[in-house]
């Protein structure tokens, strides 16, 4: 059916290399690692080592150890120059929550045991939170947390290279971009068809309805750098650009409502602030319930900037079920909180005055942390000394 002018020109085209080989995969010392954080379930761990056997069989090869270890940089590191000394050929790192960026436990980890990142990220969906680097001439994958499902996802491309013995470079990644989205999970509901875009719509929610009692007067209103706290608070929002800014206002509604003249927010009354922080965060829930996910902060909490905010959005992505994410310090969770939308109902039927904490212990080991160096995410304005404290250089 083709012109033998044109075959002989893709012939020549060709060479004398062949278009397809065949490589066997090979009997590698491969090496598990698995990161737990002190909630994590056993469950969650075992589906993680189940899921990486099962693929490991499927090419005739076999796990030569598994290591589960605290969610540390230090205790990572150990593990990695641990496998590294028994001869592994391949390493592999389960972290018990999701690579976001080269600062991540992770990437650090690997750093600090001598080895080097090649590439984080791929242009593959899901997948898209690889990491890939070496030690000591040791390929380290970084696994993303889809990988817990047996469905096909872009680590199955760099596995299966791996195991067959072919050197995978970051250029390798790039060229799997090419088609870029993998198929859709079938036994779970489908984000982009429910969207019917492929970016997510997600809103603030600033709760600021509080009476201050420890303050002794309506700390929103208090002045930090010449503005009031509750403003700086909520520029941080704005500036994130997160698709609307919504601010829960109670007591001293009409006061507030003048700190935050000119700025583009859209206000939500809450009659029932005085029976606790839950009121406040249903209505603001209420308010957002058409958005893919919303950014729960606090009014008191002008530390927290927009760049914390654009990272813990970047990390959310449903299809992979990154779909709660918070921000930690030292190993403590912060505020704010992004919530994807599957836990709005959950959190309106939340009551009293603790927010959402509880619910966060629950969903734990499902939740993806975003280390924050500093502790912007962890300070509060509750008391005179705290506000004092802001205005120290």
């Amino acid at each position: 059916a083709t012109p033998r002018a044109i075959l002989d020109k893709a012939i020549e085209i060709v060479g004398q290399q062949p278009l397809v080989q065949l490589r066997k995969f090979q009997k590698h010392n491969i090496h598990l690692i698995i990161s737990v954080l002190p909630d994590t379930k056993s469950s969650l761990v075992e589906k993680s080592e189940a899921s990486i056997r099962q693929r490991l069989e499927s090419f005739g090869l076999k796990l030569s150890g598994v290591t589960t270890v605290p969610h540390t940089t230090a205790n990572l590191s150990a593990c990695i120059a641990s496998a590294t000394a028994a001869q592994a050929d391949l390493i592999l790192i389960f972290g018990a929550s999701a690579i976001v960026d080269r600062g991540d436990v992770i990437p650090a980890a690997l750093v600090k045991a001598g080895g080097q990142v090649r590439q984080l990220g791929m242009p593959v969906d899901p997948g898209n939170l690889l990491m890939l680097g070496d030690v000591a001439r040791v390929p380290v994958i970084g696994i993303p947390s889809c990988a817990r499902s047996p469905k096909r996802n872009g680590f199955d491309w760099v596995l299966e290279l791996m195991c067959a013995g072919i050197e995978v470079l970051p250029r390798d990644i790039m060229d799997m971009g090419v088609g870029g989205l993998l198929g859709e999970i079938t036994s779970r509901p489908q984000p982009r068809e429910q969207q019917g875009t492929f970016a997510p719509r997600i809103a603030g929610i600033v709760l600021a309805a509080g009476r201050s009692s420890r303050m002794g007067y309506n700390k929103m209103l208090a002045s930090v750098g010449g503005e009031p706290l509750l403003r700086k608070t909520v520029q941080a929002y704005l500036t994130a650009g997160l698709d609307e800014v919504f601010v829960v206002l109670g007591h001293e509604a009409d006061k507030a409502l003048s700190a935050l003249e000119g700025l583009n927010i859209r206000p939500v009354t809450n009659g029932d602030f005085a029976q606790g922080l839950a009121t406040s965060i249903r209505k603001g829930v209420e308010a957002a319930h058409d958005f893919d996910a919303a950014v729960i902060g606090l009014g008191d909490m002008p530390l927290v900037s927009a760049e914390t905010i654009n990272r813990m959005v970047a990390a959310f992505n449903p299809v992979e079920h990154r779909s709660l994410v918070v921000p930690t310090h030292k190993g403590e969770i912060g505020n704010p909180v992004l919530w994807g939308g599957e836990y709005f109902e959950t959190l309106q039927r939340l009551e009293g005055d603790r927010g959402a904490r509880s619910l966060i212990a629950v969903h734990r080991a499902e939740a993806i942390e975003i280390e924050i160096d500093d502790g912007q995410v962890m300070f509060d304005v509750d008391t005179p000394e705290a506000l004092a404290q802001l205005a120290k250089p």
